[in-house]
């Protein structure tokens, strides 16, 4: 019997957990709850989860963990757990990480259980099983689009995919070859994972647009080593071993935000491919129900942040990591990072990443603490 923890960080009430229910079955399991410690939205999610096993970890609950831990200088450490965005998520992480399940899924609140799809059952077996099929990519990059059915015929790309035009070639070796993967993305039926430009261009002003999301191509897609792809935290499932190189950074900062999962994504697959595991993406499909924001609030959240993106990950690719541990391969690449920050022209720019190598520095200290 697997033991599993789910994360999920929430505004909201989580109307959708119910309908997951049926895949908690056979299964030892906990749900944590990353909030704003909001009464009446607590008491609402207390019905929607009765009988199941669930956490909330709101502001006062996260000081607590860190006081216990830490002491008096608690307030260092717990200050790598960003305020009021989902990046929030990185808490969940640590409490996964003391309590070591065998493996952790993540949700957003707006996914939904979608058709014969089991979200327990089908991302075990992406993770531990040996099938799949292996892509790489001439331009470094792959589309993970591309594993849709789309109702658009037009070629797309994701969040945090990059802009220029090299990465968006779509030239793709295949190559009928599995493995066990690290981390396993699920997709997504409904609403894509778009960024906030692709929404405005597509005809969407309320944060969605007129392209759906219909159903997955492949079940299993192995990312091969040397090629990037997007990794959106939506529905996401991961082993704890790689919890110390996936802190989710510091966002909702200098106005940046909606870049925690694609950086935190980018740094774990230049580290998964220095050590010789595998990521995937494809099923479980959830469908993404999202709710009505302002685009334009996106846009300004995503700016800075699509500027970074676009020299960051070349940054990254150029590291040569040093370690036989997730541990020791992410303090080797924040090392890396630190010498090459001046890469980054902009003077904000520079801030904004020295901000983030403290933050991850001292992520690998809290790790150090409760492992």
């Amino acid at each position: 019997m697997e033991k599993i923890h789910v994360i999920i960080s929430t505004i909201n009430v989580v109307n959708a957990i119910n309908k997951f229910r049926p895949a908690f079955v056979n299964h030892e399991w906990k749900i944590i709850i990353i909030d704003e410690g909001d009464g009446n939205i607590r008491r609402k999610n207390e019905k929607l989860l009765s009988n199941l096993n669930f956490e909330f970890y709101g502001p006062r609950e996260r000081k607590e963990w860190f006081k216990e831990r830490f002491r008096s200088s608690y307030e260092k450490y717990a200050s790598v757990i960003p305020e009021r965005c989902h990046a929030e998520t990185s808490f969940g992480f640590l409490v996964a990480y003391e309590e070591e399940p065998d493996f952790i899924i993540e949700l957003d609140d707006d996914v939904f259980a979608f058709k014969s799809y089991n979200i327990v059952d089908d991302h075990f077996n992406n993770l531990s099983d040996q099938r799949g099929i292996t892509v790489s990519s001439k331009c470094k990059w792959y589309n993970t689009l591309e594993n849709l059915e789309l109702s658009s015929s037009t070629s797309i790309f994701p969040r945090g995919h990059p802009y220029a035009p090299e990465t968006r070639k779509e030239d793709y070796d295949w190559v009928n070859q599995g493995s066990k993967c690290v981390l396993n993305m699920g997709l997504w039926a409904g609403d894509p994972d778009f960024d906030a430009l692709t929404i405005l261009y597509n005809g969407g002003l309320d944060g969605k647009c007129n392209i759906k999301a219909l159903n997955c191509k492949r079940n299993k897609v192995i990312v091969d080593k040397g090629t990037y792809f997007a990794i959106c935290s939506m529905n996401t499932s991961f082993v704890p071993k790689i919890i110390p190189a996936f802190y989710q950074l510091y966002m909702n900062f200098m106005g940046i935000d909606r870049f925690d999962d694609i950086w935190s994504g980018i740094f774990l697959k230049k580290i998964a491919d220095h050590l010789g595991d595998r990521i995937s993406l494809g099923g479980p499909l959830v469908y993404h129900d999202k709710r009505p924001r302002n685009v334009f609030n996106d846009l300004k959240k995503e700016l800075e942040g699509m500027i970074i993106n676009e020299i960051l990950w070349k940054i990254v690719d150029s590291l040569n990591l040093e370690g036989i541990t997730y541990w020791d391969s992410y303090n080797s690449l924040i090392q890396g990072l630190e010498k090459n920050l001046l890469k980054l022209q902009d003077k904000l720019h520079q801030k904004f990443l020295s901000v983030q190598i403290q933050k991850m520095s001292i992520w690998l200290k809290i790790i150090d603490k409760i492992a």
